[in-house]
């Protein structure tokens, strides 16, 4: 079965019920796929064939959502792409994929190719055809969805995923995240990233309601929480930062929220506490995968294990081998039970796609003998469960060794003087790299000496502890979330000189 197929499946079974609200906008999935079918013929009339791209640079709005559905009704591929993109990373990604349409809201339009299609001018005109009556056929191995890598590394890669890939992942996440028929999800990830476009999936699965939100806000999202009934949250560590700190959090009505799960990137100890005690979930998950493999591993009681990545997801085999740059390291190189090394999971995943798209170089660094390698550090406790512990390019070595930033980064911001910490290496002549920590304050009182005393205070042995603290008004972070330690290697900050960095 397509997506297009499932879609207009559960589409006729949960015809009047709620699929998606935006605003004053509330579309039933009998009015979903009415908008999608009028919209996937216009594709068709357009000429775009199954296969052809068409590029977004949308935020979540109920636009998207109809145009993904189009895209899987006519065998389009859906590429969508950061709408906070320049028009020179914009003109990257176009040529690389080539796509055949580009469609933009206002908000986007300086970025986008002057042919583009504005829904905010007239989303009409993607609806003026005659409408398509069934999906287009087209093999579940073909692809239709893009998703470009957040580029945290480098630059963006295009990942393309089948259709048997996405209902694979679809069908694994509601499994594994215990979600239930008719579902209430947040849409606050990003359509751009992985996490975003399986909300979108999962609900229409489910017969669930998608709650669209354009750009995140703690207060509107708590707003949300308590207005729509929200019932499962699946954010990024820095989304649930933000909300369970919001000053209103403690008059909210949070009772409807059943399950909660974090993706993207760790969670912090502090944090997960706070979760814990803000939305009392029934279930709280750690999810961690990627785009190219939607599940590497899943773990049910972080809330016990807070950190704790759990084991392999349905279908998927992890190895921890050999932490090494150098492409010649092997599937068999593994690390004994409690050493570090690089997390590797197996292609054989029903999720896994099946290379880069026209990166042949990306393909064989990345994919070895049947596996992916991941570039993340992390190695197996006792119980067999995963620790992600941060990435391979990451580590820190200082005075011969190895300090792995995120352990570092889980002490400080525990302090009540820190509201978000970043760590990393930069050269020095005696030490090879000095351990640098970027803080946003929390306290006007926080300095490099207060902070120095609490990590030595809270178990951090003294070699892996900052020698050196840059206060900054942000730490740089990705359209998803995710910290840009290239950013902070780069200058790319506003530091606050009113902070005393002294030790």
């Amino acid at each position: 079965m397509s997506l297009g197929q499932a879609f207009v499946e559960s589409a006729t079974q949960n015809a009047d019920a709620l699929a998606l609200s935006d605003g004053s906008v509330r579309l039933t999935y009998g009015d979903l796929q009415e908008r999608a079918a009028a919209v996937a013929g216009c594709l068709v009339a357009r000429g775009l064939q199954p296969g052809d791209r068409l590029l977004t640079l949308l935020t979540n709005r109920w636009e998207t959502a109809t145009l993904y559905w189009a895209c899987q009704m006519s065998g389009v591929v859906f590429t969508p792409f950061n709408w906070r993109a320049t028009a020179e990373e914009v003109a990257i990604i176009l040529a690389d994929s080539e796509a055949k349409l580009v469609i933009c809201e206002h908000i986007t339009a300086s970025a986008a190719p002057a042919d583009s299609i504005n829904i905010d001018d007239d989303f009409s005109e993607l609806s003026a055809s005659e409408p398509l009556a069934t999906p287009v056929e087209v093999a579940t191995e073909d692809p239709c969805l893009m998703l470009y890598t957040s580029g945290t590394t480098g630059g963006p890669k295009g990942v393309p995923r089948s259709h048997a890939a996405e209902l694979a992942a679809g069908r694994n996440a509601i499994t594994q995240l215990g979600y239930r028929r008719g579902e209430v999800q947040l849409g606050v990830m990003p359509l751009f990233h992985t996490m975003g476009v399986r909300q979108l999936l999962t609900c229409e699965l489910l017969g669930g309601h998608w709650v669209a939100m354009a750009q995140f806000d703690a207060g509107a999202a708590l707003a949300h929480i308590v207005e729509e009934r929200i019932s499962a949250l699946f954010l990024v560590p820095t989304v649930f930062h933000d909300i369970v700190n919001h000053p209103d959090i403690a008059n909210a009505d949070l009772s409807s929220v059943r399950t909660i799960g974090y993706a993207g990137m760790s969670m912090r100890s502090a944090l997960t506490a706070r979760c814990v005690e803000v939305f009392r979930p029934q279930r709280f998950h750690n999810f961690y995968g990627s785009s190219e493999i939607f599940t590497f591993t899943v773990c049910d009681h972080v809330a016990d294990k807070p950190g704790c990545a759990g084991t392999p997801g349905i279908g998927q085999e992890i190895r921890i081998v050999r932490a090494d740059a150098a492409p010649t390291v092997h599937r068999d190189d593994t690390v004994p039970q409690g050493r570090l090394g690089e997390i590797i999971a197996s292609m054989a995943s029903p999720e896994a796609f099946r290379g880069y798209w026209r990166r042949p170089d990306a393909d064989t660094k990345a994919i070895r003998d049947g596996w992916y390698f991941t570039g993340d550090l992390g190695y197996f406790d006792e119980d067999g469960e995963l620790y992600v512990i941060g990435r391979v390019d990451d580590m820190i070595i200082s005075g011969g060794e190895n300090i792995h930033p995120e352990e570092v980064e889980d002490v400080l911001t525990c302090s009540p003087l820190v509201r978000q910490a970043a760590v990393i290496g930069v050269a020095d002549k005696r030490w090879g790299e000095r351990v640098t920590a970027f803080v946003e304050p929390a306290q006007t009182d926080a300095s490099a000496v207060a902070l120095d005393s609490y990590c030595l205070d809270n178990g951090l042995a003294r070699f892996k502890r900052p020698r050196d603290y840059v206060f900054v008004a942000k730490i740089p972070r990705s359209g998803s979330g995710k910290l840009l330690r290239r950013e902070l290697r780069d200058g790319n900050y506003r530091g606050l000189l009113s902070y005393d960095t002294r030790l």
